[in-house]
């Protein structure tokens, strides 16, 4: 029996010893050619799908019409492209880091589903807004508007369906995106409180 107490007290401060100089000796794959670590993706995927379960918005303020697709893809083109590429040109950027950048507008290795179009809105919104941490996604929410950052999710959303050929040309990085189209605002950072609705934060 005093083996066995011995052998757990032992195990309990080898344990974190070993993780410590694990750390300490440089052994720890962090940098972007490094094999992942055993279940990473899986583990950090459960705390992010927690987090975003927990916060999501189920319905997006806007409307999925021209309007919307032709604005998300000003802004797609201003913030999201470097990384995640344009439609049918696929960012040298976004397949060097780690994770890889998703291209948004390519077929997933399953051949079914392009970008994150399986994603709901609200998901796509959480993301954008957040950004997740060791990733390289940033966070946007000092830098678009609420309504910004619905129009791009839900662009996103609809990634394969039918696009007004003025999105499907800043998509495709042909037409030089100036800004936001058809009178969106241009404005960054958080909509004044006065101009919230409950689904637009």
């Amino acid at each position: 029996m005093v083996r066995i107490f011995f052998g757990v007290i032992v195990g309990i401060l080898l344990v974190p010893l070993a993780g410590v100089l694990w750390l300490y000796y440089g052994k720890v794959p962090v940098a972007v050619a490094d094999p992942p670590l055993p279940d990473e993706r899986e583990i950090t995927g459960l705390a992010l799908s927690a987090r975003i379960d927990r916060e999501l918005i189920p319905h997006p303020p806007i409307d999925a019409d021209e309007h919307t697709f032709i604005a998300g893809a000003h802004i797609y083109s201003e913030k999201c492209a470097v990384c995640h590429g344009y439609h049918g040109k696929p960012s040298s950027i976004g397949e060097n880091m780690f994770p890889a950048a998703p291209p948004l507008w390519e077929k997933h290795h399953s051949g079914s589903v392009i970008g994150v179009r399986d994603d709901p809105p609200g998901e796509t919104y959480w993301k954008v807004a957040n950004g997740i941490r060791l990733t390289g996604m940033p966070d946007f929410k000092t830098q678009l508007t609420n309504t910004e950052m619905w129009q791009v999710s839900v662009l996103l959303a609809n990634a394969d369906k039918p696009l007004p050929p003025a999105a499907l040309s800043i998509l495709r990085g042909e037409a030089v995106s100036t800004g936001p189209a058809l009178g969106a605002p241009a404005t960054t950072g958080p909509v004044p409180p006065a101009a919230n609705n409950p689904g637009d934060r």
